[in-house]
């Protein structure tokens, strides 16, 4: 019924008539060239939340305040897990990880409040391997990094945001990363097509 009313108001415009399904004038060559405004939405919809939190969440949510750091942060995450042809879910892991381990700064090393060398927007370390320290605290590389080592945990789609996220981060809080999964979602649903 709506795809009727739509093709009679782009014949209307176009000057054409419809009578009793009957179209006087090419009727598929209109078709093909006047894209509907149901076609549009689709190409710029956002991730439903079906994509973004498959499993649900698991415990009480926590959520903070962005900064232009941060939301420009969660952007460069979106671009490196895009850039690694991977999809919003994983996007989703990747910002909740660095909403727990730095709240999406890009920390340098922290003195005596520094988890061993851990530094970055996913508090990597550079003495496990995980590059060097202008390396680690460069959004792209280290979101690239992260996203190489979610890559190897087999089935890490059908797991619990925070087992995936814990797989690869090997945190001594394992179920912390759970607590950002709703704003993750929001941040990823907000960003994504943009």
């Amino acid at each position: 019924m709506i795809n009727m009313i739509l093709r009679r108001s782009v014949l209307g415009v176009a000057g054409l008539a419809l009578s009793t399904g009957v179209v006087a004038g090419p009727l598929a060559t209109l078709a093909d060239s006047v894209p509907t405004p149901a076609a549009a939405a689709v190409v710029a919809e956002k991730p439903d939340s079906g994509t973004l939190i498959p499993h649900g969440t698991q415990g009480e949510q926590s959520r903070i305040e962005l900064g232009e750091e941060q939301t420009g942060n969660v952007k460069a995450i979106i671009e490196a897990t895009k850039n690694a042809d991977m999809d919003e879910r994983a996007a989703v892991v990747a910002i909740a990880t660095s909403l727990q381990e730095s709240k999406l700064e890009n920390l340098g090393h922290l003195g005596d409040r520094n988890d061993h060398d851990s530094q970055g927007l996913f508090q990597q370390r550079p003495s496990s391997g995980w590059g060097t320290v202008e390396q680690i605290t460069d959004p792209e590389y280290s979101t690239t990094a992260f996203l190489d080592g979610l890559k190897q945990v087999e089935g890490w789609q059908d797991m619990p945001l925070t087992e995936a996220a814990q797989t690869v981060q090997v945190s001594a809080y394992p179920f912390h990363y759970a607590q950002w999964e709703t704003q993750a979602a929001d941040l990823v649903a907000e960003h994504w097509t943009s």
